[in-house]
């Protein structure tokens, strides 16, 4: 195995150790503490941050990998035609190279995409467990629990605000502000206008008494 290829073990292993890290039952206090440090950790954010990229390496080893199996594929089908010839004896041991380069194909295919495939069901593992506490975090506060709520509930929140879901609920807040701006807006030309015919009224008596006759 190539050093890329250990690399990528190592990173397959490590996957693994995080999930069942993840996937432990601990006491609500322990896990909440462990995933404000996450939230907060800069060394964790550089750690993430690099990670993307090394995923990024691993999936173009997936599609060579890929493109190596069915190389080999195509030349076992070629040596199955041939073998049936006058020169099967000689063919025999080229076969067995070629298809030892097959095996060692397929591992790194199987090495890459179960190291790509566990690293999607980390960051979805990871942001359920995220939902689940703030869930158990706003039941705690509508208890009346005096321990919940507070700086920790607002960095369970900044936690999970990474990727779709964090920019879909940036947009929402964004548009909530917009709204409330307009709302704001709104009233200050009501009081405005409302201002405006006072003044009106007050400078043209006459033309209310008129109204009024009428």
């Amino acid at each position: 195995m190539t050093l890329y290829y250990s690399l990528v073990f190592l990173l397959l292993v490590t996957e693994m150790v995080v999930f069942v890290g993840l996937i432990i039952p601990l006491p609500y206090k322990l896990k909440r503490g462990l995933f404000t440090f996450i939230s907060e950790s800069p060394l964790v954010a550089k750690i993430q941050y690099a990670m993307k990229i090394t995923f990024i390496f691993i999936l173009i080893l997936f599609l060579d990998s890929v493109n190596r199996v069915y190389r080999v594929q195509v030349e076992l089908a070629a040596y199955s035609k041939d073998g049936s010839g006058a020169g099967a004896a000689a063919l025999g041991s080229e076969r067995m190279e070629v298809q030892a380069r097959k095996f060692y194909s397929q591992r790194n295919m199987y090495l890459c995409g179960f190291t790509l495939f566990l690293s999607l069901i980390l960051n979805q593992t990871y942001v359920m467990i995220l939902n689940v506490l703030r869930l158990e975090e706003k039941i705690k506060m509508y208890e009346g629990d005096p321990r919940a709520g507070g700086k920790n509930a607002e960095k369970l929140d900044r936690a999970g605000e990474s990727g779709e879901i964090g920019s879909l609920k940036k947009d929402l807040h964004k548009k909530d502000k917009e709204l409330q701006a307009m709302k704001s807006q709104a009233e200050g030309l009501q009081k405005e206008y409302d201002q405006l015919s006072v003044k009106y009224n007050q400078l043209n008596p006459d033309n209310n008494t008129s109204k009024k006759d009428r």
